[in-house]
């Protein structure tokens, strides 16, 4: 299962994102809601520094998978495109959730 947690700051801002484990929702190549996690996260970092110009602090596990943690404390968090991308994001995630919540799980915290 794919654990997903958005953290917040006390305003509501998100301050940065957690993605964990595997869908295992279908066979290597065809599991669906990996693919649509994968390219939601993929996306949002890409806008994040392609459209608002914004260099977040981003850890991956390359070989393995199933891990992608990005923070964006250092960055300007009020920033209205970081925002708006990052609760496009949650939405997405949320969405996926909703349809096939064998396979994810979203949580938010606040801190």
């Amino acid at each position: 299962m794919i654990q997903a947690m958005i953290t917040r700051n006390p305003d509501r801002l998100i301050t940065g994102f957690r993605l964990t484990g595997h869908a295992d929702s279908g066979a290597y190549g065809q599991d669906i809601v990996c693919a649509a996690v994968s390219v939601l996260a993929i996306s949002t970092i890409n806008g994040i520094e392609q459209v608002a110009h914004l260099k977040p602090d981003v850890q991956s596990d390359e070989a393995n998978g199933g891990l992608l943690i990005a923070n964006f404390t250092k960055l300007d968090l009020k920033n209205s495109q970081l925002q708006t991308l990052l609760e496009s994001f949650t939405l997405g995630l949320n969405d996926v959730a909703a349809n096939y919540q064998d396979y994810i799980r979203v949580r938010e915290q606040t801190r």
